[in-house]
């Protein structure tokens, strides 16, 4: 069916409104990339924090693991000094107990083999923190930048409807801003003021 066939010929098609409608379909546009963004760093942040839990779980239990042997040595070398009158054969024994524990408390220490020495799951678990912390920092700017492209969306249409300009000017800004906010959203370029920068 034409335009002229249901009665919006002229007055409706004037070169303004298209162009409002195009206006208005860019910002819808940006408006979905601006919530995608939103969403993606919203989750990012869920799944670095449970990450990043596990692993100062784990290094909580092998931190608990390394002092208790550490209190067992200490326990065995305190055995030795105050009995110096102990079978060679029991000496021998407790001494390379208190061998075994200081090779597990090193490897308890560092084991870059596996990755899963308190040292190594510190640093993990300060990276997954400073991911999470990028993706929580992303999410202020999306979220203005989502309100502000629909309060521009809404304000071009009624611009639309009523023929106004003052309210599409408005709405120019509006959409601006909440552009530059998607942008840095995706970037981080720019400190949102009043968030962590």
């Amino acid at each position: 069916m034409a335009l002229e066939e249901l009665g919006l010929e002229g007055e409706h098609t004037k070169p303004r409104d298209k162009l409002i409608g195009i206006y208005i379909g860019i910002l819808a546009v940006i408006l979905a990339i601006c919530s995608l963004g939103g969403s993606n760093a919203q989750q990012n942040a869920l799944q670095e924090n449970i990450a990043a839990s596990n692993v100062w779980s784990f290094f909580q239990a092998k931190n608990a693991r390394r002092q208790a042997l550490r209190l067992h040595a200490e326990e065995f070398e305190i055995m030795l000094k105050m009995s110096p009158t102990m079978p060679d054969d029991a000496k021998t024994i407790i001494e390379a107990k208190i061998a075994d524990y200081k090779v597990q408390d090193k490897l308890l220490t560092s084991d870059p083999k596996s990755g899963e020495g308190l040292d190594e799951l510190f640093t993990k678990g300060k990276a997954l923190e400073a991911t999470r912390d990028e993706a929580l920092k992303q999410n202020p700017y999306f979220d203005y930048g989502q309100a502000l492209l629909q309060i521009a969306i809404v304000l071009a249409s009624v611009a639309l409807i009523s023929g106004g300009n003052m309210l599409l000017y408005v709405s120019f800004m509006l959409g601006g801003l909440g552009v530059i906010l998607t942008f840095g959203g995706f970037t981080l370029a720019f400190p949102l003021p009043g968030f962590l920068s």
